[in-house]
Formats: C-alpha cells, structure tokens, sequence
C-alpha cells in the first residue's frame, strides 16, 4: 500500500515538506484546493524531489477547461520528470457558479468528458494528428504549432477522480486512472456501494483492476497524547457534519439508516444560526463517528486501518501525526507499505 500525505502552500514550505516526506519514506504528497492555488506548490516542490509522486487532492475540475489542465499536468510531468498526479473533483454547484461562475450541468457526464478532451489534446501533442474533440460540453478543434508542447519522455500524468456517489464512481473507473473516495465515506458504502460502481466502469473500458488505483476513503482519528487523541475526535466530528450536511452525500447516511440526521445536518447549516457549525458536531455521536472513522491509539493504527480497507486498497493518505517520535511514525508507513491488497485479500 501507498501512503500520502501533504505538502504545504509556501514557497519555500512546499519544497521542504516535499523533501522531507519523500526522505520519510512517504509514496507521494498531495495539494488540495482550499485556500490557495494547489499546482503552485508542486511545481516548487518537483525539482527538489526525485522519487515520491506529486498530485492534486483535488482541483476543482469544472473551475477550468481540459486545455487549461492538459497545459498545467503536462508541464508537471516535466517538472517533476513523469511523477505527477492531476487529481480531480467536481465540488458543487454552487461553488461552480457563484464563486468560480463557471458552466454547471450534469457532473458525471461533463467530467467522463473533461478527461476524455484532456486526452485528446494530449495525443494531438504527441501524434501530431489534428484535434477534433467535439463533445456535448466541450469542443476542442484548434491547435497549432505555436501552442503545441515540445515532446518529452515522461509518459502521460495519471488522472485520479474524487467521488462519493455510484454513478459518479463508476465514471471515474470508465475514465480515470484512479479513484480518490471522498472522505464522507464509510466501510459499509464503500463496500456495497463504491467498489462494484468501480468494477462496472473497469468492464466499460475493458480494464481489470489491476489497471486501477484506489485510495482509502473515510478519516482517521488519532493522538500522541490523550489531548491530541481527543482534539483529533473534535476535529473529525466537525468534518463528518460538515459533509453530511450536503444533500448529495445524504446516500451514505441512508445506507445506515441515519437518512433523519443528514436532513438535520442540512436544516443547520443553512440556518442563520451563528453558532451552527459547533452545534453540528454536537450531532456525529460516537457511533457515527466510528463508522466514519478510523479511531485507534498510534500503535494499533496500522493494524485498524489494514482491517477496515487493506484487501480493496492501493494507497492511503496519513500525514505526520503531532507529538509522534520518528521511529513510532516511521514504524505505521513501514507497516501500511509493506501490506499488499492481493495477499489480504486471499486471506479473507
């Protein structure tokens, strides 16, 4: 198994991070986009790293255009000498409309469409062929040699999806080269739901599994100490009320029968209660949150996380955790790297 974790936003944060998981002996790191622009820091961090893949978790597909992208995760793969990742996600209407103003309409199929214009425009570069993608959301059809990246050696970067619904998961495993689950995620949905979506898209491009990477979804809870312990708890709690206050994502609850406690969620969310989010972690009980989480003492983590999703998993992401002594977090990656999901899998 793979095991990620992040890198920072700085200039100068970003390499160092870089370098420091990659000496660690982390898989890869990864940029999600929140505050800040998530290629900017890779593009820091490729030149100051030699083995340890770099990616996006995600970037807001719908935000830019399949040319923007093939440009941005062809310039990576150079960067970073073919170790790049463009992972992607839909976010939701509203953040697509109102704070990027940008197109929306039927995600799943505009995303199966982004990639496969990403593609097309990448082969163009390497064929020199014209292009003529023509789809029911995008149309690319010019391209000259002005524009055209010179060749390199370095392969295709891999495009990875995030997604939580069924139909979207299948998509990604259609198109993609990956699966990032969305944390909103739970071992029951991710083994009833996510992982037979993933077969029928691997079927629809005549693909095995073999040919497919997929991240573990869910959190983790966990702490050096009984403070951190019980901080990190609080933290998730806020996470799992936050997503579960999305109506898309209400399937997830449904599948354990707490279909009441996401339109609860909602309801607060869009109150004008100013206290609303803190009252909503208040709701995420134990139970739910064990559900949602992978809670366990650094010294079990390994163990529990291998239990709940080792035999159906590629990679994982876990950053450092706070307050934890190298060897003992040194010890959790050479345990999670050293499983292998064919091996568990037979064993169960």
């Amino acid at each position: 198994m793979k095991v990620d974790s992040s890198v920072g936003y700085g200039f100068a944060e970003s390499s160092k991070f870089a370098l420091e998981a990659e000496e660690f002996g982390y898989d890869g790191v990864f940029t999600a986009e929140v505050k800040h622009d998530p290629f900017i820091p890779l593009a820091m961090a490729a030149p100051q790293t030699s083995r340890i893949e770099l990616g996006t978790s995600i970037a807001v597909a719908f935000a830019r255009t399949p040319m923007t992208l093939a440009y941005i995760a062809n310039d990576l793969q150079i960067a970073s000498e073919g170790r790049f990742v463009l992972g992607l996600g839909t976010q939701i209407k509203a953040h697509i409309t109102r704070r990027f103003d940008m197109p929306w309409s039927h995600p799943a199929p505009r995303l199966a469409e982004m990639v496969e214009a990403i593609k097309a425009i990448w082969t163009s570069w390497e064929t020199g062929d014209k292009l003529d993608f023509r789809g029911e959301f995008y149309n690319n059809t010019l391209m000259t040699p002005m524009f055209t990246p010179d060749p390199h050696t370095f392969g295709r970067a891999k495009i990875f999806a995030a997604a939580v619904g069924a139909v979207m998961t299948e998509t990604v495993a259609t198109v993609g080269d990956g699966l990032m689950p969305h944390g909103f995620s739970t071992e029951q949905y991710f083994r009833e739901v996510t992982l037979p979506a993933v077969e029928r898209g691997l079927a629809k491009s005549g693909r095995t599994r073999d040919d497919f990477e997929i991240n573990a979804p869910g959190f983790v809870v966990t702490g050096a100490t009984e403070e951190a312990f019980s901080k990190s708890k609080e933290a998730v709690r806020k996470q799992i009320s936050f997503y579960g206050s999305t109506p898309a994502y209400k399937p997830v609850f449904d599948v354990h029968g707490w279909g009441t406690l996401g339109e609860q969620l909602h309801r607060l969310s869009v109150s004008a209660d100013p206290d609303k989010w803190d009252v909503m972690a208040t709701l995420i009980d134990d139970d739910v949150l064990h559900t949602f989480a992978v809670v366990a003492e650094p010294d079990k983590l390994a163990a529990s996380i291998l239990e709940r999703y080792g035999d159906v998993v590629d990679r994982i992401h876990l950053g450092r955790i706070a307050g934890l002594a190298e060897d003992q977090m040194s010890s959790i990656l050479t345990e999670l790297q050293a499983a292998d999901r064919k091996t568990l899998a037979a064993a169960k």
